[in-house]
């Protein structure tokens, strides 16, 4: 066996992970947002704090905290073209890299990445950057996320309304 072998077959968990981390990121650019939602164990949380430093996300605040319900409810209004935002919706480019595997125990593997996101509407750019952590389930129906939180660099600034999923 190689060195590149040996070494893919050691970090198999974190290779398995960018995958599924790159599948969600292609599902979010291309707003199929259904199959986005089938990615989610039913208690799986989305988090986007404002606090950069917070651990405790349920009693601190967030610009996100959505359990399944609210994931549901989000993805209604992106969706129904009800809301002006939805309407009219940026378009999305994400690039996801410099992966860090966190945990690898079990079938769960817990992986930090750093994400460049581009949103372009109504011919303006939009740049965002966020430090990335997913934990995934790998089970018997396919891996799911139990947890995705969204570390915006910027997170306590003033940000504009956010018309898609980060």
């Amino acid at each position: 066996m190689t060195e590149h072998n040996t070494l893919a077959a050691l970090n198999a968990p974190l290779a398995k992970a960018i995958e599924f981390i790159w599948h969600e990121a292609a599902l979010l650019d291309n707003k199929d947002y259904a199959a986005w939602a089938q990615l989610w164990s039913e208690d799986g949380v989305y988090v986007i704090p404002i606090d950069p430093d917070t651990r405790d996300f349920a009693s601190s605040l967030n610009y996100v905290y959505d359990d399944a319900r609210m994931r549901a409810l989000r993805i209604e209004r992106l969706s129904a073209g009800h809301s002006p935002s939805a309407v009219d919706a940026a378009r999305t480019l994400r690039t996801v890299s410099r992966f860090n595997l966190l945990e690898s125990s079990g079938d769960v593997v817990e992986v930090t990445s750093a994400q460049l996101l581009f949103a372009y509407k109504r011919g303006v750019h939009t740049p965002m950057a966020a430090e990335l952590t997913h934990r995934i389930r790998f089970g018997q129906g396919g891996p799911r996320l139990e947890q995705k939180v969204v570390r915006l660099i910027n997170s306590t600034d003033s940000l504009s309304a956010l018309g898609f999923l980060l």
